[in-house]
C-alpha cells in the first residue's frame, strides 16, 4: 500500500512539474534573455556613495555604478524630486555616474532616487539610498 501511494505522489509532482515548465516556457520572463522579442539585460546599480543613511554636507558629491547601460543618456536622477545633473564616465564594463546634491537642500534626509529608462518596461530599472543632510556645508 505504502508503494501504492508513494508512486501516486510521484506521479503527480512529476506532472505539475511538467506542467509548469512547459506554461511557462513561451512567455519570455525571467532575465530577459529568452525569445519573445523582448532581449534585454536588466540595468544593474550598485555602489553607491556616500553610504545608505550617512550624514553629508549640503551641496556634498555622490557617485554609483551603473552596468549593463547602452547609453548614459538613458540614466536620470532626482533628489526630493529636484532633477540633478549627472556625469558619467565609461570604465569597460560599467559607467561611473557621479552628481551634487542641489543646493537648496538643508537640515533634512533626501533619498538619491536613480532611474534608468529603456524601449521596454521589462529593461528599466529604479533604486536610491537615503541620506541626512546636515544644515551647514
Amino acid at each position: 500500500m505504502k508503494k501504492n501511494i508513494l508512486s501516486v505522489l510521484f506521479l503527480l509532482v512529476a506532472t505539475s512539474t511538467g506542467n509548469a515548465a512547459e506554461h511557462h516556457s513561451g512567455h519570455g520572463g525571467g532575465n530577459g534573455r529568452s525569445g519573445g522579442g523582448g532581449n534585454c539585460v536588466k540595468p544593474h546599480l550598485s555602489k553607491f556613495i556616500p553610504a545608505h543613511l550617512a550624514t553629508i554636507a549640503p551641496e556634498a558629491e555622490f557617485s554609483f555604478i551603473a552596468l549593463n547601460i547602452d547609453n548614459p543618456e538613458q540614466i536620470s536622477v532626482t533628489v526630493k524630486n529636484i532633477p540633478v545633473e549627472i556625469t558619467t564616465e565609461y570604465k569597460d564594463p560599467f559607467y561611473l555616474v557621479k552628481g551634487k546634491l542641489p543646493a537648496t537642500l538643508s537640515d533634512t534626509f533626501a533619498r538619491i532616487n536613480i532611474n534608468v529608462s529603456a524601449k521596454s518596461p521589462h529593461c528599466e530599472n529604479e533604486k536610491g539610498w537615503l541620506v541626512k543632510i546636515t544644515g551647514k556645508k
